[in-house]
């Protein structure tokens, strides 16, 4: 029992429920997101986005592809909405944040040592160096 104890309070198992709960509320977010504003816009240019009743029948079986032709408008509609409202930003974000970590150090071109951008001199080497100005 003391095993099944720990396994249940680790912490990558408490941090994958928590990363399971918070994805499947953002899941719902983005796609009541979708279905409030993006789809009526497509649907005033583009009449309307709901196939489901469209199927064809062989030998007396219905075939209702409109669901999955639905379900995939639907897919790539979220796909490029989370791209563009979530996934650029972000990156931009992180790439902003790098430059900035980045700018603030450089190697001395005598012994590697990093040193700062600002530096005249070398802290290890003590070799005179031009200072970066950003």
């Amino acid at each position: 029992m003391e095993g099944f104890k720990k396994f249940l309070l680790r912490g990558n198992l408490v941090e994958l429920a928590v990363a399971v709960v918070i994805g499947a509320a953002f899941g719902t977010l983005v796609t009541n997101f979708v279905t409030a504003f993006i789809t009526p816009l497509i649907a005033l240019v583009g009449g309307q986005p709901d196939y489901r009743s469209l199927s064809f029948t062989v030998n007396g079986t219905a075939f209702p592809y409109g669901v999955f032709l639905t379900s995939a408008i639907s897919f790539l509609i979220i796909a490029t909405v989370v791209y563009f409202l979530v996934v650029l930003p972000v990156a931009k974000l992180l790439t902003l944040l790098q430059r900035k970590e980045e700018a603030i150090t450089r190697d001395c071109p005598y012994c590697f040592g990093e040193i700062p951008n600002k530096a005249t001199r070398c802290r290890f080497c003590t070799s005179e160096v031009e200072p970066v100005v950003l």
